[in-house]
């Protein structure tokens, strides 16, 4: 269906050019969102986005495999740590082509390794640590949403 692969280019072209409110816009309102880091509820999947793109250091490259997945790289610096993350996303889309839910994979021990270290070294391949990382991230976009209240709309 063009319309779904117009917003799948649409979304990572904004992503590579690190525009998180690009990225939101192409999503409906209460869209879902999860992935080996991130589980959001409604309403936060574009806060997300435009938090992750303040840094506007991620280099981004994308395939369209249909018009429900894409295959893309993401190469960044975390904490001091050089990451390449392997992504594979799927895409559920409303009436409107916009985007309702997306669930991402990506082998979340090896992105540990890189990210974070030695603790994610040794213990990424464990579920509570998965779990604090889980945590840890959806506090920050909590602390970065109070900080951001008011700036943009929530998508």
């Amino acid at each position: 269906m063009p319309a779904q692969t117009d917003t799948l280019r649409s979304l990572y072209d904004a992503f590579a050019a690190h525009d998180g409110e690009a990225m939101a816009a192409c999503y409906a309102p209460d869209a879902k969102f999860e992935d080996p880091v991130f589980t959001l509820p409604d309403g936060e999947v574009g806060d997300m986005w435009r938090m992750l793109n303040e840094r506007g250091s991620a280099k981004i490259e994308y395939r369209i495999v249909d018009d429900a997945h894409v295959e893309w790289t993401a190469d960044y610096v975390f904490e001091g740590h050089h990451v390449h993350n392997e992504i594979r996303s799927a895409f559920e889309f409303g009436p409107d082509g916009l985007i309702t839910k997306q669930v991402d994979t990506f082998d979340f021990p090896r992105w540990a390794g890189q990210a974070l270290g030695l603790a994610g070294k040794l213990l990424g391949r464990f579920g509570f640590f998965r779990n604090a990382v889980r945590k840890k991230t959806a506090a920050r976009l909590a602390s970065w949403r109070r900080r951001h209240a008011g700036d943009a709309p929530s998508s």
